[in-house]
């Protein structure tokens, strides 16, 4: 397999076995809400995850980081300007030690954009191995068309997605909109619910398909020239048996399949290219970020959507979420809304002055971002009669 190479490789490949174990002390003042091993860690997460180490060793579920993205620009929160071959020793040993972190049936997703992808993505290839690449998510992070681009209008980040162990890890689906349901109708009031009909031809042909049917008002009809029936005859007078064949309102029509809603996949498979309608954008995350912050507001922050989508896709209720790029917070909010235990790690004073007030207003049930969605105040008010 290819590897990467760049100036001091060999000493960022040791750092992670070079770090000393740490002791993680808790800080009472920040302290807020119901006793749990949720936790924000302020400090430099190389030192945080070596310390996590012991205690939490195979048993995070998902880890997302959105890690300084080296893109040559100065956010008042990150020095985005590193140096090429800095960039990659900081990644290396971080990732080293989020490996050792992830269960065996966990996923690790990392946010990025052009400039380190690739690079991100061979380093990954070593660590996590090649094998265990499962995709590359496009993120439409903006909409409008930037005029003055010298070349062409960036509106993509990628997200990497690797599994520990590909094997043994799937993807949960994603719920059911209210635009895949409407399309199920009951024209028939059939006593099984709604359905939608479905080609009953297909065009890989077999002749052991290719028979006439007679519609219930004696129209004999048969599939199009080069195509055969998906079922065979003696499957499809069972069908008709059943009722699950539909000749429409008339009794005229072309034989269609009746699909029932209450027997199809009870969700949908991700797509790997993500719109900006259905897990927001970088409008929507600035929005967000200022609820709780609107003198400083974080430069780089991620809608909470798109964190539902990961962890929607990645864990269960009760499963641990990692982020050790934690930025403003919008993980671990993220995470406490879905009813997700989680650690976050961040380095700058923004742990105290933007991710404790923003999860402090999570907990006392804040009604911004994915809130309303997941009905939120609600499950505040269920913990808060529980507890008290």
């Amino acid at each position: 397999m290819p590897i990467l190479e760049w100036l001091n490789k060999n000493e960022a490949v040791k750092t992670a076995d070079k770090v000393p174990y740490h002791l993680l002390k808790a800080n009472s003042e920040l302290s807020y809400g119901e006793k749990s091993s949720n936790m924000i860690i302020k400090g430099d997460n190389l030192e945080a995850l070596k310390a996590l180490l012991p205690y939490y060793k195979g048993q995070v579920k998902c880890i997302y980081i959105d890690p300084p993205y080296n893109t040559g620009n100065a956010f008042e929160q990150y020095d985005d300007n590193l140096e090429h071959s800095i960039w990659l020793s900081l990644m290396y040993p971080r990732l080293e030690l989020l490996r050792e972190l992830l269960s065996e049936d966990g996923s690790i997703w990392i946010s990025i954009d052009d400039d380190e992808c690739h690079y991100l993505k061979v380093i990954c290839d070593e660590i996590f191995g090649r094998n265990n690449f499962v995709n590359n998510v496009i993120w439409e992070k903006k909409y409008g068309i930037q005029n003055d681009a010298k070349w062409m209008s960036d509106n993509h980040d990628h997200i990497l997605c690797y599994a520990k162990d590909k094997d043994v890890w799937r993807p949960n689906l994603l719920p059911r909109t209210d635009e895949m349901n409407a399309r199920y109708k009951n024209p028939d009031n059939d006593p099984r619910g709604n359905w939608m009909s479905d080609n009953l031809s297909v065009k890989t042909y077999s002749a052991s398909n290719d028979f006439s049917i007679t519609t219930p008002k004696g129209k004999i009809v048969n599939p199009p020239a080069g195509y055969c029936w998906r079922v065979s005859k003696n499957t499809y007078a069972l069908m008709v048996k059943d009722n699950r064949i539909w000749f429409g309102k008339d009794g005229l029509g072309t034989p269609r399949i009746k699909r029932f809603l209450s027997e199809v996949k009870q969700g949908t498979v991700s797509r790997t290219m993500w719109v900006r309608n259905d897990v927001g954008d970088n409008d929507e995350a600035k929005k967000e970020a200022k609820q709780f912050n609107s003198e400083n507001v974080f430069a780089t922050p991620k809608p909470e959507r798109l964190i539902e989508r990961i962890l929607t896709l990645a864990t269960n209720e009760g499963d641990l979420v990692l982020d050790s790029f934690l930025g403003s917070g919008t993980t671990c909010a993220v995470a406490h809304k879905m009813g997700r235990k989680y650690i976050g790690i961040e380095m700058g004073e923004h742990a105290v002055t933007h991710c404790v007030p923003r999860l402090k207003a999570v907990i006392n049930g804040e009604q911004g971002g994915i809130s309303k969605a997941l009905n939120w105040r609600e499950i505040f008010l269920s913990i808060i009669k529980k507890y008290f």
